[in-house]
């Protein structure tokens, strides 16, 4: 047999296929192909200066990014700059209150305690009473009940006030004392409980002072008084160290980080690059000095998302690339293709055309893989070429990703598949790039009007026109790459299939010419496969091309199959029934064999090969017991293998039942559904769809299919009257 080009049929691929890692080898190396292709997007371009050079060209920041040095002064200025806050605390007034009676009450003290050690209950001081220091020995002099009244009262005014003041005040009687102590204490308290800050003390004490001789006291009294009350007067009006820290701190909040905004103009054309400036360079990466990794890290890490995603993606969808490996990576090396046109694209930026990168092809990868694979697959491919077109066309912005060219590639792959699944004919194909740039076309014109761009005419126009010429060259690049793939992998398309079905190719005219009977009976069983294919989602398009060929066996020796048998005596009356079963079981196997030579796609080899199962020839099987022979079951039974897809147990269905319905006298709708149901159920028993995944459900809706398609073709005809019918109707 010729050798095929297909990779399926090269024994390296054979080899490795099926490894277990090699799935993980191909995300991989389609990993590390997206990161090469990408890398050069976001590595920031360094550029050659130093501080005190004149800039050769207008220099933007590729990123947005803190000052913290900056922000960190400019915040201490504005704390610097809040004012203290003070606070009039009340607490002073009632303290300065406390001390003051306490002088008063501690001099009472005192006092009692001399009458006591003199046996004098009377309420006068001394100076009333005319008493010295010695006239009695064991009365505390005035120098130790100084001392005595200075080491009771606090600190700050037993130091404070004068032993003169003391002196008097212990001199003082009851009375003296109680309007000294009430005078002073209103004084104190007046003047308290206004705001006294550090600076008004001395006008504070002085107004006391005024309101104290106010008192009618004799003049010596009066002076001690005044002097208790300066001292009783202090600041209240005092910084509050945590209201102020909370301020400066809150004034420190507001003050916006110094930032450098991704695109900023950071030095223009001729402009001297201070020292300043220089930082600023160095601070988002542009000089040789501050190399920046992040931007290759951080790509890494979204490639490793992309095959993350794409991996469970494929995993989960059910389609072919869940466990084909030769699909993934078909559906790699197109991905692959499509990034490096779109690379390639990308450096026509470099000719200063206007909207030139708007010319990339961004459908054809996706047109490709919903003609050879699947559109769902498609669907999300486009969303990945998205993300990579936004890195590999960034020249028109400062920063790492333009998303608007991410949001242009995204709409024109999904424009590809859904256009081309409403029309996937080649002679449509110009309909489809059509449609593909009006999307193109619309996407582009809502970019400009979103940016405000100010275009002329002169270039909206050849914005547009870069547009619309990407969809023509997406489809024509499809359609000139699809036969390439569709050799290469073995894959069976739309297309493919649709050329295949063409009556004028080779196999079919064979099977025409030297079968006629054998291609009658494949065009009923292709419209009866097809249709209950469809009815339950299943490739109606593959089963109907894989009926046409299913039974190229047959042109072997065709008059041994019954419907090649007209006009001629059956040969298997001459031949024993073994014999006969041999011939009839060969068939399959023999088309397949046909078919591989022509280098037919697998799909359509194993339809030819898998649509007898491993059925029983029940015909020649009694035949050959009642002639008495000692016969196996097993002899007498296709080898196989049984249905491997829906596709396949469908065509054998239909192959069984239209040769049946076709041997039926007088076929009814019930007796077809009868015929129909028993079928089917016989293969079901015979455990012919053990190794398929078509479900009860769907088989009762083939069921319900082919019976309908049967009812169309074999319909009630009207029994038009013969001529004498007609002459005795005209007599009457």
């Amino acid at each position: 047999m010729p050798s095929q080009s297909s990779i399926e049929h090269h024994s390296w691929w054979k080899k490795i296929k099926n490894h277990r890692y090699i799935r993980f080898f191909l995300f991989l190396i389609f990993g590390l192909i997206t990161f090469g292709l990408l890398a050069s997007n976001v590595i920031p371009d360094n550029i050659d200066i130093e501080a005190g050079a004149v800039s050769t060209q207008d220099i933007r920041s590729p990123v947005t990014i803190e000052k913290t040095e900056e922000t960190e002064r400019i915040q201490q200025e504005a704390a610097e700059s809040v004012e203290p806050v003070y606070t009039l605390n009340a607490r002073y007034a009632d303290n300065q209150m406390e001390r003051i009676n306490d002088v008063f009450h501690s001099i009472r003290l005192i006092q009692l305690e001399v009458r006591e050690q003199r046996g004098d209950f009377s309420n006068i001081g001394d100076a009333e009473a005319g008493v010295t220091q010695d006239e009695d020995q064991n009365v505390w002099t005035m120098e130790e009940r100084i001392e005595e009244l200075q080491a009771r009262l606090s600190p700050e005014l037993g130091e404070q006030l004068s032993e003169e003041t003391l002196q008097t005040l212990l001199n003082a009687s009851s009375e003296e004392l109680q309007v000294a102590q009430e005078a002073t204490t209103s004084a104190v308290y007046d003047v308290m409980t206004e705001e006294v800050g550090l600076g008004d003390v001395s006008e504070a004490r002085e107004n006391a002072e005024e309101k104290v001789r106010a008192a009618s006291v004799r003049a010596g009294l009066s002076d001690a008084m005044t002097e208790v009350a300066r001292r009783g007067i202090t600041a209240n009006y005092m910084i509050d160290e945590e209201a102020t820290q909370e301020a400066r701190q809150s004034a420190a909040e507001m003050i916006e980080p110094a930032m450098i905004r991704e695109g900023q103009l950071l030095v223009e054309e001729g402009q001297v690059i201070t020292a300043e400036v220089y930082e600023d360079l160095s601070l988002v990466g542009l000089t040789d000095d501050n190399y920046n990794y992040s931007p290759l890290l951080g790509l890494a890490m979204l490639v490793f998302l992309m095959m993350f995603v794409l991996a469970l993606y494929l995993n989960k969808a059910k389609t072919s690339l869940q466990s084909n490996n030769t699909h993934l990576l078909l559906f790699m090396l197109v991905y692959a293709l499509t990034l490096i046109l779109m690379k390639l694209t990308s450096f026509l930026y470099q000719t200063d055309l206007p909207g030139v990168s708007y010319i990339v092809p961004a459908a054809a990868g996706t047109i490709l893989v919903a003609m050879l694979l699947q559109s769902r697959v498609a669907l999300f491919m486009s969303f990945l070429l998205s993300i990579a077109a936004s890195i590999i066309f960034n020249q028109q912005t400062s920063g790492m990703m333009d998303y608007s060219f991410g949001l242009f590639v995204f709409f024109s792959g999904i424009a590809g598949v859904f256009f081309l699944n409403q029309s996937n004919r080649v002679s449509h194909m110009l309909k489809t790039g059509t449609l593909i740039s009006l999307i193109n076309l619309t996407i582009v014109m809502a970019l400009i009007l979103l940016k405000s761009l100010p275009l002329s005419i002169a270039e909206l126009g050849m914005y547009a026109g870069y547009a619309v010429t990407s969809g023509y060259l997406s489809i024509i690049l499809a359609v000139g790459l699809l036969p390439f793939f569709e050799a290469g992998f073995g894959v069976l398309s739309t297309s493919k299939l649709i050329e295949l079905s063409n009556p004028n190719k080779p196999l079919l005219r064979k099977i025409l010419l030297e079968a006629p009977g054998t291609y009658h009976h494949s065009v009923v069983v292709a419209n009866l496969a097809e249709g209950a294919c469809e009815a339950i989602g299943a490739n109606g398009l593959l089963a109907r091309v894989g009926a046409y060929y299913h039974d190229i066996g047959k042109t072997k020796k065709p008059q041994f199959f019954i419907e090649n048998q007209m006009k001629i005596e059956n040969p298997h009356d001459k031949i024993p029934p073994k014999k006969s079963a041999e011939i009839i079981i060969a068939h399959p196997y023999e088309g397949a064999d046909m078919l591989r030579r022509e280098k037919f796609p697998k799909e359509i080899i194993e339809i030819a090969e898998q649509h007898h199962g491993t059925t029983l020839l029940k015909y020649f099987y009694f035949k050959a017991k009642e002639a008495g022979e000692k016969v196996s079951e097993n002899e007498f039974r296709y080898p196989g293998p049984r249905a491997q897809t829906k596709e396949i147990a469908i065509v054998g269905i239909a192959d069984s039942v239209e040769a049946a319905v076709r041997s039926m006298q007088s076929p009814t709708f019930e007796k077809i559904e009868d015929l129909v149901r028993k079928i089917m159920n016989d293969r079901l028993e015979d455990g012919q769809f053990d190794e398929c995944d078509i479900t009860l459900k769907e088989l009762h809706k083939v069921f319900l299919s082919i019976c309908e398609t049967l009812k169309g073709t074999f319909h009630s005809r009207i029994d038009y009257p013969d001529d004498e019918d007609m002459k005795k109707v005209e007599g009457e």
